[in-house]
């Protein structure tokens, strides 16, 4: 059987294989990256290896991902403290903890440096991001009835998962449906 009619298509062209890489396809693979997306160092370099992975390497001495990373970040394309408060802001937003955004952060390889303004913001906006998790999940006082012991520990649960404290988690969670009074900052 020649494929026809087995559902099989042919385009009678050869799968194509990317060149591999120079120093200078290297550079501009960076470029390309950093124009697309909101990245961090760390991110880039892994980004540099896993195409030099899949591609293979054409350059004269050994490729120099280092100095790519380099040369992006001092033509100011990548700031790893601005990323880290926009990464903190966009999760805080959503309605996650400090305890999530240290993850990210440490997932996109920021230093502890960058990530300090970042994790200072995520702390003064806990209260708010706990609360607009629950009212996404239906949890607390934004529940339409008082959740049975089961469900609370399931939405406790939920709280640590998102990067809540703990004291914070149940102070939310044992909150009966509908009462705000008692979850302010010092409460």
């Amino acid at each position: 059987m020649n494929g026809e009619g087995s559902g099989e298509r042919h385009s009678g062209r050869r799968e194509r294989r990317p060149r591999p890489l120079d120093q200078a396809a290297l550079q501009e693979l960076a470029f390309g990256y950093v124009a697309r997306f909101a990245t961090s160092r760390a991110k880039l370099h892994s980004y540099l290896v896993r195409k030099l992975r899949e591609r293979g390497w054409n350059g004269a001495a050994e490729p120099d991902t280092q100095a790519v990373v380099d040369k992006v970040v001092d033509l100011g394309f990548i700031d790893d403290a601005a990323f880290a408060g926009m990464k903190a802001a966009s999760l805080t937003r959503r309605g996650y903890g400090k305890g999530r955004v240290r993850i990210a952060l440490a997932q996109s390889g920021i230093a502890a440096e960058d990530g300090s303004e970042a994790l200072a913001h995520a702390d003064e906006q806990s209260l708010a991001a706990a609360l607009r998790f629950a009212e996404r999940r239906k949890i607390g006082p934004y529940a339409l009835a008082q959740a049975d012991p089961a469900g609370r520990q399931r939405a406790l649960a939920a709280m640590l998962r998102a990067g809540h404290p703990m004291d914070l988690a149940r102070r939310i969670v044992g909150t009966a449906p509908g009462a705000f009074e008692n979850l302010s900052d010092n409460g």
